[in-house]
């Protein structure tokens, strides 16, 4: 084996001549996009909502009942923590599923998850060759994170589609940076900000600013920028940004405001309300600078991407250490590693410097972090340097080491869980998790018989893809069996059929979305204002947190339905369990039957 740094790159890119964009690897590719649809779209409407996934769901079913898409509510109350976009595309996929239900819900996401995986594969190929932009597609769909948002009611994936549109069509266009091409690049920033908020700005400006700023390396920059007249460094700085100063950008803003904003100004004009824009401001700029939650650890990053990523983020400690030290021998890629590693620290650095920090907030680092693995498992191993060749492997047989250890999913929990945890249900579904355990352990197998990146890849692709099928496709659906809320509702509906006007809220948005009702129900933050309602015969029914019931002690109420508790539930979670409780009446009028 040769010493000779050089010499390896140079028999690295020799090899990865053979065939990287040829037809095996077009096909290959489309597989890699069949794949990833099975698994985004595989029964992405069999489970109930959950959490968060209510705002997007009650929203959209609001619209549709009053025809109103410039206002979104929820009972009845504005909620506009975030722009119209993302709610209006769950509106257009009901034309697909025939009605307001959990899969409409989701189908924007799963799409927008779609469209991000051609989009790494584009940039793979236009940064690399086609075979690691595949690869880098098949990293970013079985990332576990990624495919747990991309099949939920929210605006993250949509975000990181764009961002990614953003950044393809930068590359496509960026030889020739002062041409009309930056218009449909604001245009797009433009379009993502309105699903989630200005992050669709924002991202791709960082990630292309960032690397304007490295693109030929930091040799480059303190020569130019630090060194100088003032009117030499200018000049270096405006051609640096061309796909910038330029007279196109002018006329892109203009058309890029017009198109973020008009949504917001009809919603003013019909309703003479501008909370739309406020919240905007709360939401993107206040909560960066002055957060009002979500306020988690400097550092919370550093360790939360490694679950962001699994099982990929085994091999990123190698992909950085290989790619970073690439950069002073590999000048024919090093403008490619350049961006690569620009987008994952300015998108690292940016959401560390937010006030506001939750781990999910971090996935639009994943493409970037995609592109570095696949990088790395693209290169014959005889090439990649000591260190990253040994964290790799150490990498990967902690991949292997976990999938083997999976198999304690096949035992009861009694036989191996302390209490209350003993008392969990068996995993569902055991049949499929065991053919897809004896696959990976054949995966693993036919890997170790000679440890190279390409079958570490291919092992790592199988097991990760058949983990996400089973977990998302069997596990998550056959598991709520043992979540209430849409039986819960079911019970409500039932108990309040024919009086649903009779139903009240107390501290909470009840299961709004599941009751389907075509009012607002009435919502209680007080108790002197709920016992006056029930006074004046205005509530027979209230839907409750466990926590709050000593709070009607005064009241003649009753528990008539509740959402179950189980034994392995935390005591936090049976309090905030729902119930419905009747109010009690001598008057035989008021109760009815």
């Amino acid at each position: 084996m040769s010493s000779n740094p050089n010499e390896k790159v140079a028999q690295s890119d020799q090899s990865s001549i053979n065939d990287t964009d040829g037809t095996q690897w077009r096909r290959f590719a489309a597989a890699v996009l069949g794949f990833a649809a099975v698994l985004l779209f595989a029964r992405v409407g069999a489970r109930a909502l959950w959490a968060s996934e209510f705002r997007w769901g009650e929203i959209a079913r609001e619209m549709l009942i009053s025809h109103n898409f410039f206002w979104p509510t929820i009972n009845g109350k504005v909620y506009y923590d975030k722009p119209l976009g993302s709610y209006w595309l769950i509106v257009a996929s009901t034309w697909l599923t025939g009605s307001m239900n959990e899969a409409a819900a989701r189908i924007p996401s799963a799409i927008a998850g779609l469209l991000a995986v051609i989009f790494v594969i584009v940039i793979g190929r236009r940064l690399y060759d086609l075979r690691t932009g595949t690869i880098a597609g098949i990293v970013l769909a079985t990332s576990f994170s990624f495919v747990f948002w991309a099949r939920s009611a929210s605006a993250d994936v949509e975000t990181i589609a764009g961002e990614l549109a953003a950044i393809a069509l930068f590359l496509r266009y960026e030889k020739s940076p002062r041409h009309s091409w930056v218009v449909a690049l604001w245009l797009v920033m433009a379009i993502t900000s309105l699903t989630k908020g200005l992050l669709g700005f924002v991202l791709p400006l960082v990630v292309l600013g960032s690397y304007s700023c490295v693109a030929d390396g930091w040799s480059a920059v303190r020569t130019h920028a630090l060194h100088g007249s003032i009117a030499t460094r200018v000049r270096w700085i405006i051609d640096r940004f061309a796909w910038f100063f330029n007279w196109w950008t002018v006329v892109a803003i203009v058309l890029a405001s017009i198109v973020y904003y008009a949504p917001f100004a009809i919603s003013h004009a019909q309703t003479g309300s501008s909370k739309g824009l406020y919240m905007v401001y709360r939401e993107n700029v206040e909560r960066f600078f002055e957060p009002f939650d979500h306020r988690g650890p400097i550092y919370l990053y550093t360790y939360a991407i490694f679950a962001l990523m699994a099982p990929w983020s085994a091999f990123l400690p190698a992909a950085l250490m290989q790619m970073h030290g690439r950069l002073r021998l590999d000048p024919d890629h090093a403008r490619s590693d350049r961006l690569v590693l620009a987008f994952f620290w300015s998108t690292f650095i940016f959401f560390s410097l937010s006030g506001s920090r939750r781990n999910y907030y971090l996935l639009p680092i994943l493409p970037a972090a995609a592109l570095m693995v696949s990088r790395l498992l693209t290169q014959p191993r005889e090439t990649l340097f000591e260190w990253p060749r040994r964290l790799m492997t150490i990498g990967y047989l902690i991949i292997a080491v976990m999938a083997v250890l999976s198999a304690v999913a096949l035992l009861p929990p009694h036989s191996f869980l302390p209490s209350p945890w003993d008392q969990l249900p068996d995993a569902p579904d055991r049949l499929i998790f065991a053919l897809c355990w004896v696959s990976s352990l054949a995966a693993i197998g036919w890997a170790l018989r000679k440890l190279t990146p390409t079958r570490m890849m291919f092992s790592c692709a199988v097991i990760a893809y058949l983990i996400m099928i089973y977990f998302f496709v069997f596990a998550m659906p056959a598991g709520d069996a043992w979540r209430g809320e849409k039986e819960f509702a079911q019970q409500v509906r039932s108990l309040t059929a024919g009086r649903p006007s009779e139903l009240a809220f107390f501290t909470n948005q009840g299961p709004a979305f599941y009751l389907a009702l075509s009012e607002p129900v009435p919502e209680y933050e007080r108790v002197v204002d709920l016992s006056s309602a029930v006074a004046e015969g205005k509530v027979r029914w209230i839907v409750i947190r466990r926590r709050d019931i000593d709070r009607l002690k005064l009241m003649p109420v009753a528990v008539v339905a509740s959402e179950p508790v189980y034994p392995w539930d935390q005591k936090e979670h049976k309090l905030n369990r729902m119930v419905l409780v009747e109010v009690r009446s001598s008057d035989p009028a008021r109760l009815g039957s």
